[in-house]
Parts: structure tokens; C-alpha cells; sequence
């Protein structure tokens, strides 16, 4: 394209000049000739100027009255196309476009006054003022136009637009699949569209701060599909018993359903009639002092979250050895009749010199318990009560009767998805007593893991509603063994801080990075930056205005922007959702990223919940019955001790492990 010259400058303006000055001629010469008489009659004539007048007569211009008017109003048109005003932001086409219509009109109306009965002088003056304001008025009005800007920018202030972007739109399904009803908008219209998690065995991650939406519009339909889909279940309910009711209700409806779990469980440790009994350490799970071990780091991490970050210390490794020792002697003791975890409370608060005793006719502890006595020998005190005073003083919080009664009886074990026997167990918690009752679900949750995570089950969801209350250990390794499983993990939290603040920022970012599926309502500062990266970028439309005195540029182009930015996450509403999901090789997911808001029929919602069976009675519990239990516990363990001392001093080839203080 030619560049624009001054000599094309100088030539548009000068043909600009010259029709104005054809149109202004044309209208002097239409007046002059409509009111000669009057101009005679001023003495405002000459023979120059009739001769030429009668020579322009003769080509017609003046044959009708409106035609000299309208070519003056043409040519006047075409001096006000190349018009190139000053642009003014401020200015919109309202005001002159009326001014221009009206100045036509009174310009086409103006001839009235030649026929109004006035004399001739008065009628002349008021027609030619009357037609040259209205010709100054369409002058105005045009020029006004060239300082429009008529290249408007997009009225987008937040960018909405930009930011959208084609989404799932066909329900994509399997017999394992979560699929979520959602409305998204892209180019300025609403469309339906699905969100298909159809593979949950590559881990599940809802994060969304209080009040987003994240258990009325995600959680609970991971419940009810999974259970419907004939998935055994273990749900960690931290709110008990809301997302317990809605399992138990579509367990019932759920009946005749293929697959269908057999039986459901709960726990609950405040209201013992509508709770059943677990023994979180049952002796047959157990098959090496691996187990023993494990089952002790959970049950003091969660006593101890601050631990957490310290693993490896002298002061935190020795509590667990000393608890795995008491929890494997049980084990090992009459065939594990006494292994539970209450048991275990009551027996580590038992005088040193006893306990030692008793503990050193286990050979396979030996190893655990040689630094304690060895301490306890060389009378230092004060090494031995940090090795085991920290252990002792948080296991006692555990030493409730309702704990002991809960964690005393066997109802059912721990396999939800036994091939046989699958179950669905829901765990409750309190938040005013999450410190306590935290610690026992996450040795519950330890165990069950453990004896969910093999080969050759049935289909299982782990369900777990605020995951940072409790404390488990190798999470990430659960996320990233169990898909072979057919273990679906569903872990919800708040934010990403949250999960750094109890499980370090190492384990937390795994957790965040190895989930394949992810679905976010609204977090800010780093967890929503995060995010926004992992969801990648879209070319996006850039505009740019340029205005100066005569001309405004307007230039556009594409560029590579994140698909959802941080501040548009910070900003969803409650049930408007953000992520990303997984697919199978065999049902791919053109279309993974999604930003929608899922639609819940509210009222259905509200008629099924009015219409939930409450829990049933598991057994009718007095007061008295959890006393005995606590104090029959209290006495097994003495009856242990005595018992192993007694047999200690009958027997000469033990009587050698007996400490004396």
C-alpha cells in the first residue's frame, strides 16, 4: 500500500476547498437570482454580472427552485467526506447527526419564507439568512461527524470474553465415571456442557474456600454416582453426619443396583447408640512390625501435627519406636486378644521398671526397647522421660470411655472393598474436638488403606471431605499406586496452604502435581496462581487505540494468555467451578479444561433431603455399660502386667528380664 504523501495531503485539501467553495457559490447565485428584484432595488447589480447570470440561465440551473439548492448540497457532501477533525473520546454521533438532520430539514423548509405575505425586502432578507444558517448548520454537523471516533473498542472491563473458551459439551460416561451437569459461556452465549471425570483412579483434588460449593456441588455426587456405579466406599465425614446422610440414603435406594455394596458402617465417637465399633488395630492385619510401626507414626503425627515437619529427630522417632514395641507385644501377647488401641494407652502409662520387664519377653522388640532401658539403667531421667513422656502425654488425651468403647469392639474390619463383603464405612469427626478425634480417623484411615490397596478387589472410592484434619502418611504414594487398584481417592480441601501448613510444602505440592483430576471453586494468592498455570493458555484478542488531531488507528492481534488467570479464580462465585480432567486412552477428552458453573435442581436437592431416613440405632448404650468397658480395659492391662511378672519370677531362664528400680 502507497504511503500517504504531503503532496496527497495538499491535493485532498485543495479539492475539499474547492467544492465548499462551488457549493457556497452555487447557493449566493440561487439567492441572487430567487430575489433580484430586491437586490435591484438595493442598487446591487451590474451588467457584468446580468450577462453572466443570463448565461448561466440558459444551462438550466435555475429551472426548478430546489435544483440549484441541492447541488450546492451535494457538492457541499463531498467537501465534508475528506473532513479530518480533531477525535474527541467524549463526542458520540447523537448530537451532530441531529444537528445535520435538522439543519436539512429547516435547509428544504427555508423556501416558506418567499411565500410568506411580508414585502418583498423582508420576505428576501429572512430567506437567505434562513437558508445560509441552515447550510452552516449542516456545515457544523458534518465536520462534528469527523470527530467521532467510530472505531469503538470492545466494552469488555474485566475481559470475560477473552478468557472463554470451547468446552466438553457431550456427556461422556463409563461404569467408573463422575460426570457433572455445568452451563458455560463463550462468545457471548450460554451453552450446556458436562464435566467428565471418567477416569477418578488418577486421583481427585477439590479444592474451594468455605462457602464455594465445593460439597453441594462436587462432593456429594462423587458419593451418590460411586454408590450407585456399585463402588464400596470409605468416606471421612468431618461435618458427621452431612455427608453420611446422603451416603446411607443412596445406599438404600441404591438396592437391587449390580454391584451394591452389602453392607454400611458408621463411626461416630459423640453419640455411641448410632455409632458401630472398629478395632483399628486388629491383629490379623497386621503381619510384620512394619505394620506395628506405621500404625504408631500415624496415631502420634496426628496427636502431634507440629511433628509432622520434624520426622527424623531423635525426640520424635523415639516416642513411635516406643509405641510400636507396646503395639506389636500386644499383637504378639495371647495371639493379639488384647490388641487394641486402648490396650496400648493404658499400658504405656504403667511404671517404667514393670513395663520394661514385661516388654523384654518379646524378642522381637528387643531392638525398640534396648535405648529406653539402657537409659532407664544409667538413671538418666531426663532422656528417658523426653524419649517416652511426650508419647505418654499425648496418648492420654486418647483415654476417654467413649473412645475406648468405640476402638475396644469389633463390628466389622477395615477391607471396604473385600471382593466377598464389599462395604461402605463412614468415618465422623467434631470440629471441637479434632485434635483428639483426628488422631484415631487417621489411624482408622492407615489401616484401611493398607487393606484397600491390593490387588484383586472390588472397585473403591476413598472419599475424603477437609483432608488436612487428619494425617496421613504417604499420600502421594496412595494417589499414584492405587489406580492399578481401582482405588478412586477424592481428597477436598480449602487451600493449597492449608495442606503446606500439616504436611509440609514438599508433600503438598506432590499431592497438587500428581492429581490428574482437579476441580477448584474460588482460592486466592499462591494456590490460585498455581492453578492458572497448570490450566495453560489460549490466544486471546488485543486491541489498541491510537488517537492524534486528524486520524485514530486501530490495531488488533493475537496473543497467548492464560486460558483462566489468577484473579478470575479469586472472583468465582459459589457453585462456578475451574479444572482440568484426566482421560483414558480409549475415551479421550479433546476438550479437558473447563470453567463453568455446574447446575444443581435445587429443588430436587431439597425434596430428597427432607425425605432422608435419619441413621438407624446400631444398639441401645447406657451409660454404665461404657464405664465397665473403660474399667474392664484398666484391669486387662494390670491383669497383663501381673500375669507376665508372675510367670517371670516362676520361670528361671526370664527371671534374668526383670528390672529392678
Amino acid at each position: 500500500m502507497a504511503s500517504q504523501t504531503g503532496e496527497n495531503e495538499q491535493a485532498l485539501r485543495r479539492i475539499m476547498d474547492m467544492s465548499r467553495l462551488i457549493s457556497l457559490g452555487l447557493l449566493g447565485l440561487h439567492c441572487y437570482y430567487y430575489c433580484y428584484r430586491v437586490f435591484a432595488g438595493w442598487q446591487l447589480r451590474w451588467a457584468l454580472t446580468d450577462r453572466i447570470l443570463e448565461q448561466i440561465i440558459k444551462t438550466g440551473l435555475f429551472a426548478s427552485f430546489e435544483k440549484a439548492r441541492l447541488i450546492s448540497a451535494v457538492f457541499l457532501l463531498i467537501s465534508l467526506l475528506g473532513v479530518r477533525g480533531k477525535k474527541d473520546e467524549r463526542l458520540s454521533l447523537i448530537q451532530p447527526v441531529v444537528v445535520l438532520l435538522l439543519a436539512t430539514i429547516s435547509f428544504y423548509l427555508s423556501g416558506l419564507a418567499l411565500r410568506v405575505s411580508a414585502p418583498a425586502p423582508t420576505a428576501a432578507i429572512i430567506y437567505t439568512c434562513w437558508c445560509f444558517a441552515s447550510y452552516l448548520g449542516m456545515l457544523w454537523g458534518g465536520a462534528r461527524l469527523s470527530r467521532v471516533i467510530r472505531q469503538k473498542l470492545t466494552v469488555d472491563i474485566f475481559n470475560a470474553d477473552n478468557e472463554s473458551f470451547p468446552q466438553q459439551q457431550q456427556l461422556v460416561e463409563n461404569q467408573y465415571s463422575v460426570n457433572l451437569k455445568a452451563r458455560y459461556k463463550h462468545q457471548g452465549k450460554t451453552h450446556d456442557s458436562w464435566v467428565n471425570f471418567i477416569n477418578p483412579f488418577r486421583g481427585m483434588l477439590v479444592v474451594g474456600s468455605p462457602g464455594s460449593g465445593k460439597t453441594y456441588y462436587v462432593i456429594r455426587h462423587i458419593i451418590t454416582q460411586h454408590i450407585r456405579k456399585g463402588f464400596a466406599m470409605f468416606l471421612y465425614d468431618f461435618k458427621y453426619d452431612d455427608l453420611t446422610q446422603i451416603a446411607y440414603n443412596t445406599w438404600l435406594q441404591a438396592a437391587g443396583l449390580p454391584g451394591r455394596a452389602k453392607a454400611f458402617y458408621y463411626v461416630n465417637f459423640d453419640d455411641l447408640s448410632r455409632s458401630h465399633r472398629c478395632n483399628p488395630l486388629e491383629p490379623s492385619s497386621m503381619s510384620d512390625i512394619s505394620d506395628a510401626a506405621e500404625s504408631a507414626r500415624t496415631i502420634l503425627m496426628g496427636l502431634n501435627r507440629e511433628w509432622i515437619r520434624r520426622q527424623g529427630d531423635f525426640f520424635v522417632e523415639s516416642p513411635i519406636n516406643f509405641l510400636t514395641a507396646i503395639i506389636w507385644f500386644l499383637k504378639k501377647y495371647e495371639n493379639g486378644k488384647y490388641c487394641t488401641l486402648p490396650h496400648a494407652v493404658e499400658l504405656m502409662q504403667t511404671e517404667h521398671a514393670k513395663l520394661f520387664s514385661v516388654l523384654r519377653t518379646e524378642p522381637e522388640i528387643q531392638v525398640l526397647i534396648n535405648p529406653f532401658i539402657s537409659a532407664f539403667l544409667h538413671h538418666a531421667n531426663q532422656q528417658l522421660e523426653g524419649q517416652i513422656a511426650s508419647a505418654q502425654i499425648s496418648m492420654a488425651r486418647l483415654s476417654s470411655p467413649a473412645l475406648y468403647y468405640v476402638l475396644s469392639g469389633s463390628d466389622f474390619s477395615l477391607d471396604v472393598n473385600s471382593a466377598s463383603e464389599p462395604k461402605i464405612v463412614c468415618m465422623g469427626n467434631n470440629p471441637g474436638k479434632i485434635m483428639t478425634y483426628g488422631a484415631v480417623v487417621s489411624l482408622y484411615i492407615s489401616r484401611m488403606i493398607k487393606a484397600v490397596n491390593q490387588k484383586g478387589r472390588q472397585k473403591s472410592s476413598l472419599v475424603f471431605d477437609e483432608f488436612p484434619t487428619v494425617y496421613l502418611n504417604h499420600i502421594d504414594s496412595l494417589i499414584a499406586t492405587a489406580r492399578q487398584n481401582k482405588v478412586a481417592t477424592t481428597l477436598g480441601i480449602q487451600d493449597l496452604s492449608q495442606l503446606r501448613k500439616d504436611y509440609g510444602r514438599e508433600l503438598a505440592d506432590v499431592v497438587m502435581n500428581i492429581t490428574g483430576n482437579i476441580i477448584c471453586g474460588q482460592v486466592t494468592g499462591e494456590t490460585a496462581k498455581q492453578l492458572s498455570e497448570r490450566f495453560g493458555r489460549i490466544n486471546q484478542d488485543r486491541t489498541s487505540l491510537s488517537i492524534n488531531r486528524t486520524d485514530t488507528s486501530i490495531s488488533r492481534s493475537k496473543q497467548l494468555d492464560a486460558a483462566i488467570p489468577p484473579s478470575r479464580i479469586a472472583a468465582l462465585s459459589a457453585g462456578e467451578f475451574v479444572g482440568m480432567c484426566s482421560d483414558n486412552p480409549d475415551q479421550p477428552l479433546e476438550l479437558k479444561t473447563f470453567h463453568c458453573t455446574l447446575v444443581n435442581d435445587h429443588k430436587a436437592l431439597s425434596g430428597q433431603k427432607n425425605a432422608f431416613e435419619p441413621l438407624p440405632v446400631v444398639r441401645n448404650i447406657s451409660r454404665q455399660v461404657i464405664e465397665a468397658n473403660y474399667r474392664q480395659i484398666k484391669d486387662e492391662v494390670e491383669l497383663i502386667i501381673f500375669s507376665q511378672m508372675e510367670k517371670m519370677l516362676s520361670d528361671p531362664e526370664l527371671a534374668h528380664l526383670i528390672i529392678s528400680k
